[in-house]
């Protein structure tokens, strides 16, 4: 007697069905939402490069706190935009009380409390006068331990100021371990770290450093990651995952989903992975010129970033993508 012909079409032959075999059911509450705040602004300014995401005022992105707990979005990531004129080689508007990062983590705190995560970008590319994620050598190059006491010093500015977690995005060696030691001899145990453990040199970041006024002539290929390199992404994360760090991330998302398998399978806390600008940037800008449907295409790419292994996506879609995914 012949076996039975299998017929997986079965399980796709209409919504209803696909939806109840679905095996990656991305939520809004996995979505963290990147937010630019900027110095000295009255109201939203659009990003040229970043089609429907805007630099926020102090005002605007309290609102904007607002509707990401309406659609039930797990958080927002907050990035400092500085005037020129307050940016120096040492980055110190980036750990200044009065620095526009924190007084936004401030601002969000006060409006949302603890009915949305806060995460503060935990690095100082925004806030140097040379665009570089820490303090310079004299002959140019990062100096890893000195930029390290500064990331301490920001972090515990970041606490202080009303953040749940701060994320350490320099790529500095020690890093995690100096700013879980200095977070707790402040007194802020309780203040987490969502660390970019595996943050690779990439060519999809463009959009982000107009959306921040990046000051950087060159490139970071001497602290980022290799794009070239795979297994160095889990030795990364586990270094991280070591030193303290609560959550560890991926970044870019979509371009390194074996990475992002890699490290999910290697660590046992939490992972997050960022669908970086220019990644949503592509995206967004063919749906402008109708080549691809823009919903079809960010639910189908967070969905891959999720099945690849990911518990968290940073995305500039999240708020799209909550009311979609409901």
């Amino acid at each position: 007697m012949n076996p039975p012909v299998r017929r997986p079409r079965r399980l796709r032959t209409n919504p209803a069905i696909r939806r109840l075999v679905a095996q990656t059911r991305p939520q809004p509450a996995q979505l963290l939402l990147p937010v630019f705040v900027a110095d000295g602004l009255a109201e939203p300014k659009p990003i040229g490069s970043l089609p429907g995401v805007v630099q926020h005022s102090l005002d605007s992105v309290r609102a904007e706190a607002v509707r990401a707990v309406e659609a039930g979005l797990g958080g927002l990531v907050l990035f400092g935009v500085p005037d020129d004129a307050d940016k120096d080689p040492a980055g110190s508007c980036g750990y200044a009380e009065d620095g526009i990062l924190n007084r936004a983590l401030a601002a969000v705190r006060a409006e949302v409390g603890d009915d949305l995560v806060i995460v503060a970008d935990t690095c100082l590319d925004e806030f140097t006068d040379h665009g570089h994620c820490g303090v310079l050598t004299p002959g140019g190059s990062v100096d890893n331990d000195a930029t390290v006491e500064l990331y301490v010093r920001q972090a515990i500015a970041q606490a202080e100021a009303g953040a749940h977690f701060v994320s350490p995005s320099g790529m500095m060696d020690g890093q995690v371990a100096a700013i879980r030691a200095g977070l707790d001899a402040a007194g802020h145990l309780e203040t987490g770290i969502l660390a970019y453990a595996a943050k690779y040199a990439s060519a999809f970041y463009g959009p982000f450093r107009e959306a921040v006024g990046s000051s950087l002539v060159g490139d970071r290929r001497a602290y980022q990651q290799d794009p070239a390199n795979r297994r160095e992404g889990v030795l990364e994360a586990a270094l991280d995952e070591a030193e303290g760090a609560d959550i560890v991330m991926v970044k870019p998302a979509g371009y390194y989903l074996d990475v992002l398998a890699d490290v999910a399978a290697a660590v046992d806390v939490p992972v997050a992975a960022y669908q970086v600008s220019g990644e949503y940037a592509m995206i967004a800008a063919a749906a402008e010129r109708g080549w691809i449907d823009r919903r079809t295409a960010l639910v189908e790419s967070t969905t891959a970033i999720v099945r690849a292994g990911a518990d968290i996506v940073l995305t500039y879609a999240a708020l799209e993508l909550a009311g979609w995914l409901r």
